[in-house]
């Protein structure tokens, strides 16, 4: 099995996000893969796993490198490798319909805070759990959030010939530090979708919390603050960041 590199639909999703080491909407990461191999089901999912975080790892790697190059030894010796024990992974399978529900939006607020018409509610039972896939290409942490109808153009562009030949696995997040900044707060996912028409699978992992360790510096000795100030009578808002070391 192997990775994919280059495809209509990474091209497609650019306009969500234009990263090109990362194929993001929201908060959702895809990974496309294909395989010469005949489908076996749950071991060709888990494989599809496999080859997706052994690429994390050497890409993991290759970012402490950098930095060891960048900002010298002392900041690259605190990058934590990436590490993953596959075998821990639990599947449950899922009905293509209810993964790809689409809730309605009932109403948004003054701030910008959008509503839906679903049960699954982003509150504090519910923080750091699975989150469904609707809400975490819609809602993400920081960035653009978007639409009903982005999540169905994102995922026709995706599955091009429908829904219907999808073999789809949720999988426990618990065998990878990779997952651990979205059990802090707004959630982690791993899935795993085989598409038979297509002979292709698809990855989409979720971790993201709501903060940064660009105060990590701060806590470890002068102190770190993060002010926003909004001005009425200008209309503008200023943020104020400090975050500092001996």
């Amino acid at each position: 099995m192997q990775k994919i590199d280059n495809d209509a639909f990474y091209e497609y999703i650019k306009q969500y996000d234009s990263d090109t080491e990362y194929h993001l909407v929201g908060e959702v990461d895809y990974h496309l893969l294909c395989d010469d191999k005949p489908y076996e089901e749950m071991k060709s999912h888990r494989e599809a796993l496999r080859v997706v975080f052994d690429r994390l790892v050497e890409k993991n790697i290759e970012n402490k490198e950098n930095a060891r190059i960048m900002f010298g030894d002392n900041l690259a010796d605190k990058l934590h490798p990436l590490v993953y024990d596959i075998d821990k992974a639990q599947p449950t399978p899922l009905n293509p319909h209810d993964f790809f529900y689409c809730p309605n939006i009932v109403k948004a607020d003054y701030y910008g805070n959008v509503f839906y018409d679903a049960e699954w509610k982003p509150n504090d039972e519910n923080f750091g759990t699975t989150v469904p896939y609707r809400y975490a290409l819609m809602e993400p942490v920081h960035g653009r959030r978007n639409k009903p109808e982005d999540f169905k153009k994102v995922n026709e562009a995706l599955f091009p010939n429908g829904t219907d030949a999808l073999d789809i696995y949720e999988w426990t997040t618990d065998w990878s530090e990779f997952f651990d900044d979205g059990h802090e707060w707004y959630g982690a996912c791993c899935r795993s979708v085989y598409n038979k028409s297509m002979n292709r699978y698809v990855v989409m992992l979720v971790s993201a919390t709501d903060w940064s360790d660009f105060f990590d510096d701060g806590h470890e000795w002068y102190g770190a603050c993060c002010r926003s100030v909004y001005n009425k009578s200008m209309n503008r808002y200023v943020v104020m960041l400090v975050s500092a070391t001996d």
